[in-house]
């Protein structure tokens, strides 16, 4: 199985969206995908039909154990979402509490890496769609990735939210046996705005080496894809979002590392 996080510290910039458009391409080739939903605000839960407001059991069972996770649950937390070939690990809105529950419990760092070891074998590919705040859900979806993408709005505040999503790579690194890799994606990007073509130019002069050299433009066929609760591509493969992500996903595959999880 492959690990991608997909995370930002600033909301709004796509994360759900990437997380969903490249689990169905991945779907589209054939491949078995888990997205594990880490959002207290339930976004990709949502996307997919279910309401994570009303859901019995969800993520947040994974950290009931104090950092172990029973033999089997995570296979039974699985939801089916509107492709045959993509499983769901829902949110709920009881994630919220557990930044208020995890001082002084030890181990609740590696919790979605140790359930996702259970599911190794059951599919090719996981993706996590995290929150954008510094928290264990945070810490949880790094530890368990083996390459990030970081999908950042073309406008200027996003740009701030990089920079601290950069620092925060910087101290999880300290704690793993090999940095992990990542990629920012320019999203929501409109030609004929200047704040696009200022903040395209001034991504691809401070990160050169880690940018996507293209980017996913603004699409309403995404927006409608998700009222529809399909994957981009299920709802229009040749839509300018979708061609853009075809081509995301090209570049991660050929650049995805041989490393383990840490």
């Amino acid at each position: 199985m492959r690990v991608w996080a997909v995370a930002n510290q600033k909301g709004g910039v796509g994360k759900t969206t990437t997380s969903i458009a490249l689990a169905g391409l991945l779907a589209d080739a054939g491949k078995r995908v888990v997205v594990v939903d880490l959002d207290p605000h339930g976004s990709m839960t949502s996307y997919f039909g279910h309401d994570p407001d009303a859901l019995e059991h969800s993520t947040y069972d994974l950290f009931l154990q104090q950092g172990n996770v029973p033999r089997g649950l995570p296979q039974r937390l699985l939801l089916p979402t509107s492709d045959e070939r993509i499983a769901l690990l829902p949110s709920s809105t009881a994630l919220a509490t557990l930044e208020r529950q995890s001082p002084g419990q030890n181990g609740l760092g590696l919790v979605i890496a140790k359930s996702l070891a259970q599911l190794w074998n059951q599919f090719d590919h996981a993706i996590i769609d995290s929150p954008p705040l510094l928290g264990v859900l945070m810490v949880n979806a790094l530890a368990a990735s083996q390459q990030l993408v970081i999908p950042v709005q073309t406008e200027f505040l996003a740009v701030k939210g990089l920079e601290r999503m950069t620092n925060t790579l910087t101290m999880i690194n300290r704690s793993r046996k090999q940095a992990l890799p990542y990629t920012i994606v320019p999203t929501l990007f409109d030609r004929r705005t200047q704040a696009s073509m200022t903040t395209l130019r001034l991504l691809r002069n401070t990160y050169p080496e880690q940018l996507w050299q293209a980017y996913v433009p603004v699409d309403t066929r995404l927006r409608d894809a998700s009222r529809a609760g399909l994957t981009p591509s299920q709802f229009d493969g040749n839509s300018r979002g979708v061609i853009a992500y075809r081509a995301l996903l090209k570049h991660l595959l050929s650049h995805q590392p041989t490393t383990q999880v840490a």
